[in-house]
């Protein structure tokens, strides 16, 4: 298993991967499965060209089966700060210790951009294994989002976590 950063050339293994997260774990994401699966190959490949984000793929020979992005705040006040979003880690793949792979490329790109100070992720408040996984790379609890996501009249809570570099 090797972690890469993913570059325009791997967007259509990439829109695969994020479509499957989105369509069979709705609660963890805040985007839908709906609003994304109209996107192109192009739009994924957009994505993976910006310059205020990196996304970061577990692959097992050449299949995709583990993703997150660092997404940098582009405010001047802001600057300080980047986010951890669309973490995800096929289902059959998990236990291995490749989420957490995963989240420490991400957060060594943090470090090495220059002026991030913290890196902020929210997940879903029922997510017991992530939390684990977050607490133990070093991310502290600050605050709860209550029902931040409603899904088909369910309420989801999000924890707000922080990771001060």
């Amino acid at each position: 298993m090797e972690i890469r950063e993913l570059e325009s050339h791997h967007a259509a293994r990439y829109r695969k991967i994020r479509l499957e997260a989105l369509q069979y774990h709705t609660e963890a994401f805040s985007s839908s499965y709906e609003e994304e699966v109209g996107l192109s190959s192009e739009d994924f490949e957009k994505r993976l060209e910006a310059k205020e984000s990196f996304t970061f793929g577990a692959f097992d020979q050449e299949q995709l089966i583990g993703i997150v992005s660092l997404v940098l705040e582009s405010r001047a006040k802001l600057k300080h700060r980047a986010n951890i979003v669309a973490m995800y880690v096929r289902p059959e793949s998990r236990g291995f210790g490749i989420g957490k792979r995963l989240m420490q490329h991400a957060i060594a790109k943090a470090k090495a951009v220059k002026g991030v100070e913290q890196v902020y992720l929210s997940v879903t408040s029922s997510n017991v294994t992530a939390k684990r996984m977050y607490d133990s790379l070093g991310f502290r609890r600050y605050g709860t989002n209550p029902s931040a996501l409603k899904i088909d009249g369910t309420y989801y809570d999000d924890v707000l976590m922080v990771l001060f570099l």
